[in-house]
């Protein structure tokens, strides 16, 4: 059962070739924030190695693993022995040559509680995804746990109001972003400031809009391109947690690792639905275009 009020952490790490190194970074900040009396922590995407999207390398491929496999045995270690749920992000290797970007939960015991695989895969400079993953075919279901029902999305996930408002209308008691986003160092500073500002307001705007905490992770630090084919990234950081109606709760840095812990009182959720009832005000029987790609009049 959920209880009314939660404290959730996350960990912004920036992150090197060193997997060991990348892992034992994310169970350091796992257990400051348990500390901070934290029971539920979120990482960010792909925390075990460098951003895999940056080129198209068939030797990205030997990052994958099973699930459950490595990482999520040395996670679950850490969830029963300090009896946290986790919210952790790999690459998944489900059968030879079939790959998902794949978040994982586990609960307080260790055991696996379930997993969402990424339903938008980017394909842009930069983010190239759909070279190594297949779409996400578990649907927009949350996970069930300890603390609450988990509507978790990765990345891409972020920027798309169907995919937090299916979460929310199967019940998720908050969302939760893995994410690996940042600046391509050519862009302008202008440009730059703009892509920053709308990946925080469409984020705040899936909070109001369904009247839900969302609590987003992600990576920080430059990365350079593998390929050498552009300037790299530099990951923004900047990761934040916000209220059901789009508040204020905490931010990270955009320049160096940080982690976070807010107390989140679901009650208020309650409260703001019932000012702002937007799921009551849904008209459910005039929404069919939504099904077309493009509605041509």
């Amino acid at each position: 059962m959920r209880p009314e009020t939660l404290t959730v952490g996350l960990v912004q790490q920036a992150c090197s070739i060193e997997r060991n190194g990348n892992l034992a970074a994310s169970i350091n900040g796992i257990r400051s924030l348990v500390g901070q009396s934290a029971r539920l922590v979120l990482l960010q995407a792909l925390h075990t190695s460098l951003y895999v999207g940056q080129a198209e390398n068939p030797e990205v491929f030997d990052l994958a693993e099973s699930i459950p496999g490595p990482t999520t045995d040395a996670l679950g270690t850490v969830a029963r022995e300090l009896g946290v749920v986790l919210v952790a992000s790999l690459v998944e290797r489900r059968a030879p040559g079939l790959y998902h970007n794949t978040a994982v939960v586990l609960e307080s015991d260790g055991s696996i509680a379930g997993t969402y695989r990424k339903m938008h895969l980017p394909d842009s400079p930069g983010y190239y995804e759909k070279y190594y993953f297949a779409p996400g075919d578990l649907g927009f279901t949350p996970i069930d746990t300890s603390v609450g029902r988990l509507g978790v999305l990765v990345g891409w996930d972020q920027w798309f109001p169907e995919a937090a408002r299916l979460m929310t209308l199967a019940g998720a008691d908050l969302l939760l972003y893995p994410t690996a986003i940042g600046w391509n160092p050519d862009d302008e500073e202008g440009e730059r400031q703009r892509q920053w500002e709308a990946w925080f307001i469409v984020q705040r705007a899936h909070a109001v809009a369904n009247g839900i905490p969302v609590v987003v992770c992600n990576r920080v630090g430059f990365e350079a391109a593998p390929s050498g084919q552009t300037s790299g990234v530099q990951f923004w950081g900047s990761s934040f947690i916000v209220g059901p109606q789009g508040e204020w709760l905490a931010t990270s840095p955009p320049d160096r690792p940080a982690t976070l812990a807010v107390e989140l009182d679901f009650r208020r959720c309650e409260q703001v639905r019932r000012c702002w009832p937007y799921l009551r005000d849904r008209r459910i029987d005039a929404y069919e275009g939504l099904l077309e790609r493009y509605l041509d009049f």
